[in-house]
């Protein structure tokens, strides 16, 4: 299995950068993991809702190009559906049964996604109704990825 994970923006923090090599490395003996980073744009303070369209649609565009037609788009979204560990896992699992080799799951950047990133995915997940720093969810989600093969391989991890 192919998955990508694309999210705007670089991630700066050395703790951060660590764990995501750490989940990557592990996840290297179940799949293909390749994490893409299209550039950000920066929001200003209070900024209008016009100027986040803005912001979003430009953030939307560089995503887009990424994005495969043969690939099952995942979007993290806070309106997506929420699964347990067990249902993320049963879901992969799901898809390398039904014939998916290649999972594209996306992270928003600051303020979110735009609408045609959202339209284009093919399921919604959201990880809780707080909103976390991206660059952090980068981690959540690949610990959860990690986790769920964990779970599929019927290995010792989750509990």
């Amino acid at each position: 299995m192919q998955i990508d994970i694309i999210a705007p923006g670089r991630v700066k923090e050395r703790y951060l950068r660590d764990a995501i090599d750490e989940y990557s490395k592990r996840l290297s003996r179940y799949c293909r993991l390749n994490i893409i980073e299209v550039a950000d744009e920066k929001t200003p303070e209070h900024a209008s809702e016009g100027v986040e369209r803005q912001i979003k649609a430009k953030e939307g565009e560089r995503i887009a190009k990424h994005l495969r037609d043969n690939a099952y788009v995942i979007a993290l979204a806070i309106d997506g559906r929420q699964l347990t560990s067990e249902e993320l896992a049963a879901k992969i699992d799901d898809l390398g049964l039904r014939g998916t080799s290649h999972i594209q799951l996306v992270i928003g950047g600051s303020i979110g996604l735009d609408d045609a990133i959202l339209r284009r995915a093919d399921f919604r997940l959201s990880f809780s109704k707080m909103t976390f720093p991206h660059q952090l969810m980068r981690v959540i989600l690949l610990e959860q990825i990690y986790r769920a093969y964990k779970i599929n391989a019927g290995e010792p991890y989750h509990k």
